[in-house]
């Protein structure tokens, strides 16, 4: 029997005993009087229940007895199931929220309208938005670059779109549109500056290689087609004259591609020769020899040790710092006219030690300094060329030295000179190893 049945049935009965002591009046008393008890009992649990559903989500029902218990249990228990699963829903959504926010793109959420429900701190950055003021409104109201709106409207989001920011000077972003859901989108953007630089690199370094290699390679083959097409009619001397240029052009591509080489696997981190200890002493002697061959007596070149690091070592490659070394010293002999002075040295400083080449040559003015050690950039490529330079020797020194955790420091004042160093920290110099004594 249900519960309104039940109380309807207990009701009559009381309102049946009462109409036996008190007639028929008494019992319509009775039976009314419970009515308006248990309509009461009723509205007041309705009450209770309205407000319930206004108190925040995870309150809990209140307790009643007889039916509306069992109702409040039930009601209990569903409301105790639906909370866990808002909560593992919104457990969930920050997670996700999270890990959009350490991807390295960014990502906007478009509603209907292509209004922006929500984005992370990439998104923010790279359309220069901002999440909290800009929900709700039509993304193409904040980013208004035309190719961007072209792109959102048309519906082909096949391919991505290249898009170089109007925000942020120098930021190339490369766009992609995912449409899901109630005509929502998702747009991930992802700055690809650095790929476009590199991209600009490798095109600037085949050209550049390409005209490097093409100027003696046209001398080499005009030569030899002279000598082809007329060899009875030059004499033996012009001959060797024809043939002895073309040999020079060919040195010169030669050693081009040996600085190609070289920097090549210095700029791909192919693995370093086998450090040892290096006598510093004599491998400056060596390069200040190489300098004075260069010059052929137009020079004057000096070397200077500090007192008492004639025999200092260092703890590298010797054939790479040669290398650099050699590097520092023959610009000074290229870009120094006849007649001036360069001085190498190599000294303790407070850092470390510093190898030094000094020179009062044509100098370089400001706004190249920065620029010297880029591939292929000559302040003047004419006198380059003239003195048998590739443009690759100073991005070579640059690489050399910071294999040895060592920079390269250029001063210079154009028109009087200028001085490169490569700069060693303490931790690169070995002592030199003890001396025996015999006993």
């Amino acid at each position: 029997m249900g519960g309104g049945a039940a109380t309807l049935a207990l009701l009559a009965l009381a309102a049946a005993v009462a109409g036996l002591f008190g007639g028929p009046v008494l019992a319509l008393a009775v039976f009314a009087a419970g009515v308006l008890l248990t309509y009461a009992f009723h509205l007041r649990n309705v009450q209770r229940l309205a407000e319930w559903t206004h108190e925040p989500v995870g309150t809990p029902v209140p307790s009643a007895r007889g039916i509306w218990g069992r109702a409040f249990s039930d009601l209990q228990r569903r409301s105790r199931l639906a909370y866990d699963v808002r909560e593992r829903l919104s457990a969930s959504l920050e997670r996700f929220r999270e890990a959009s926010q350490a991807m390295p793109d960014g990502t906007l959420y478009l509603s209907a309208g292509d209004r922006i429900e929500w984005m992370n701190h990439k998104a923010e950055q790279h359309f220069g938005l901002d999440a909290v003021r800009d929900r709700g409104v039509a993304v193409t109201k904040l980013v208004r670059q035309p190719e961007f709106v072209r792109f959102l409207h048309a519906g082909d989001y096949a391919d991505p779109l290249m898009l170089q920011s109007d925000r942020r000077p120098g930021l190339t972003m490369m766009i992609q549109i995912v449409p899901f859901g109630d005509e929502q989108k998702m747009i991930v953007s992802r700055d690809i500056s650095q790929l476009e630089r590199l991209e600009t690199m490798r095109r600037d370094f085949v050209g550049n290689v390409s005209h490097e290699m093409r100027t003696p390679l046209t001398v080499v083959i005009g030569f030899l087609e002279t000598l082809v097409d007329g060899l009875e009619d030059f004499r033996p001397d012009e001959v060797k004259r024809y043939l002895r240029l073309a040999l020079e052009q060919s040195v010169r591509m030669e050693t081009l591609i040996e600085d190609l080489l070289t920097l090549s696997a210095l700029e791909t981190g192919a693995p370093a020769p086998a450090e040892e200890r290096v006598a510093v002493g004599p491998l400056v002697q060596d390069v200040a020899e190489d300098a004075r061959l260069l010059s052929a007596g137009r020079h004057e070149v000096g070397l200077d040790i500090a007192t008492g690091d004639e025999d200092a070592f260092l703890f590298g490659s010797a054939k790479e710092l040669r290398s650099a070394f050699t590097n520092l010293a023959s610009n000074a002999v290229r870009y120094t006219p006849a007649g001036g002075k360069i001085r190498l040295s190599w000294r303790r400083i407070d850092a470390g030690a510093e190898f030094a080449v000094e020179d009062d040559g044509i100098g370089v003015e400001p706004q190249h300094i920065h620029r010297l050690t880029e591939r292929f950039y000559r302040v003047d490529r004419g006198r380059s060329r003239e003195t048998g330079g590739t443009g690759l020797g100073l991005a070579i020194v640059k690489h050399i030295l910071s294999r040895h955790d060592a920079e390269l420091r250029i001063e210079s004042v154009y028109g009087r000179g200028s001085r490169f160093s490569a700069c060693f920290p303490a931790a690169r110099l070995v002592p030199p190893a003890p001396r025996r004594t015999r006993k």
